[in-house]
């Protein structure tokens, strides 16, 4: 069976009518427990995993062929075989489903709960709830052995306005021995929250899931709600909103890799890098209102067009960023302190990158080139031209080189957007057209970002899934910087920039 395409194992389940663009097939108990097998010798890829009541739900793509689909398993006895067995990207996936469904993954080693903290005074809030004492529970790290090793704790709450998340270290000196996260600190029940919402409200809620990531965020749910009802938005909201994706992605790296720089004890680029930023902010701001383009992308197109001098002001950002940022990396690549802190930090290999299906800088900083504009794709990428930059060494430099090149070729399509949007109109009314199920892939500035949603006949959310690429993103951190000194965690763990509120959703 080694041979077998996705699509071609998945045929034997029943197809779901109604779910676009990719079909969605259930799968029995048998052909269920066959998939975690096929999955050992075969390379399908879990995008996202979620549950429901009594159905749990998986996105797989096949990595040689790019097909893309849902798989469905009904647990009617609240059971289900555990993919994590197969693949490790799933476990916290699958813990988390048990946190908040009670479906439980059979044959997972790890049942330790990961999203409930013993706070929420219910047991599995989303599936048959039942109250439970509000009482804090101990969480069970993993242990180290060997001589002389100590822990470390860190968190959750950490300086600054970083959200919060625990971190234990089991050290031999200074040297990590062994890293463990824990998570869910700022858990926000997006799927309960968007429940029975109109789609314009559940929108706002989604575009919240991490507000770093908004645009891409919203456009995941655009696209999937557009899937879900056959709408097809105008052209011209088509490129604004690549237009406010990209803009999103040059703010975000050109923090990054100042932030990076900073935790190198190098503060100066992150002043240059973080006026440059505010640059981009600014332009967003007289552009679209609102500096992080927060709900600005809807089902349907977008919420407001272009001003009439926003080209000269994007172009003007744009011409500053580029000049500026040059000469930050001019800087960089001039500073050999700087770089021996970066070079060979916190490695991760192409083999594990490939493994959890790393998505974003990560994944294309270890010789994984994922890019969702390129695959599986969507509008207006494949009229524009651009490069996604893929490297092998797996460093802290390599993933900010790779931030680098991403400005770059960001500020290459920002100029081809504007010369190739035409005028007409930027949104298409969302009549009531039936019930659908929907699910969209966006690359956002950490890779892929997966909405799935169920849209009744009324126009409300029935069910919906938000998947944040740092859920796979967060346990390579913890081999990255295995064999690193203490003191090298906050350059690693920024290198990695996973989002806790994405996560934790």
């Amino acid at each position: 069976m080694g041979n077998i395409t996705l699509m071609e194992f998945l045929s034997a389940g029943r197809e779901v009518a109604g779910h676009k663009p990719w079909p969605r097939f259930q799968l029995d108990a048998r052909t269920w427990r066959k998939l975690a097998e096929q999955m050992t010798v075969s390379n399908w890829e879990i995008m996202a995993e979620w549950g429901e009541p009594a159905e749990v739900h998986v996105l797989l793509r096949g990595e040689d062929s790019g097909a893309i689909a849902v798989a469905s398993h009904p647990c009617p006895d609240g059971k289900f075989f555990a993919l994590g067995q197969a693949r490790p990207s799933a476990i916290r996936l699958e813990r988390a489903i048990r946190d908040l469904w009670g479906l439980v993954p059979e044959g997972l080693e790890d049942q330790r709960p990961w999203l409930e903290h013993g706070r929420w005074g219910v047991k599995h809030p989303l599936g048959k709830p039942r109250e439970a004492e509000a009482k804090a529970t101990t969480y069970r790290f993993h242990t180290a052995e060997g001589d002389g090793l100590h822990q470390i704790p860190v968190g959750p709450v950490h300086a600054g306005v970083i959200e919060p998340g625990h971190f234990r270290f089991h050290c031999q000196g200074e040297t990590v021995v062994r890293l463990e996260q824990r998570l869910g600190y700022v858990h926000k029940g997006i799927a309960g929250l968007t429940a029975g919402k109109p789609l314009h409200d559940a929108g706002r809620i989604v575009a919240r899931v991490s507000g770093d990531a908004t645009v891409a965020y919203s456009l995941a749910f655009a696209r999937a709600v557009e899937a879900a009802l056959g709408l097809e938005p105008p052209p011209r909201a088509v490129w604004l909103r690549a237009l406010m994706a990209e803009c999103e992605r040059i703010a975000n790296h050109l923090f990054d890799i100042g932030a990076i720089c900073n935790d190198a004890a190098f503060s100066i680029m992150l002043s240059h890098l973080g006026a440059l930023r505010e640059t981009v902010l600014r332009a967003n701001a007289a552009c679209f209102g609102h500096r992080l383009l927060m709900d600005q992308i809807i089902p349907g197109g977008v919420a407001r067009d272009l001003p009439d001098d926003g080209p000269s002001i994007l172009h003007h950002a744009r011409h500053a960023v580029k000049k500026g940022f040059h000469r930050a990396m001019q800087l960089y690549d001039e500073t050999p302190s700087l770089l021996d802190r970066t070079t060979g930090t916190g490695f991760l290999s192409g083999a594990l990158a490939h493994r959890f299906a790393a998505g974003g800088f990560v994944g294309r900083a270890s010789s994984r080139g994922q890019d969702a504009r390129r695959n599986p794709g969507y509008p207006p990428y494949e009229d524009l031209t651009f490069t996604v930059p893929v490297m092998s060494d797996g460093d802290v430099h390599a993933r900010l080189m790779i931030r680098a090149e991403e400005i770059k070729a960001s500020l290459s399509l920002i100029e081809q957007i504007l010369a190739a949007m035409q005028p007409g109109p930027i949104a298409t009314p969302v009549a009531l057209r039936g019930a659908g199920e929907g699910v969209a892939v966006v690359e956002s500035f950490r890779g892929d970002v997966v909405v799935w949603v169920r849209v009744s006949e009324a126009g409300k959310i029935v069910r919906l899934h938000a998947h944040d690429p740092s859920w796979f993103q967060w346990p390579l951190l913890e081999a990255a910087i295995e064999g690193n000194i203490v003191a090298d965690f906050p350059l690693c763990n920024k290198s990695f920039n996973c989002s806790y509120s994405g996560q934790d959703s």
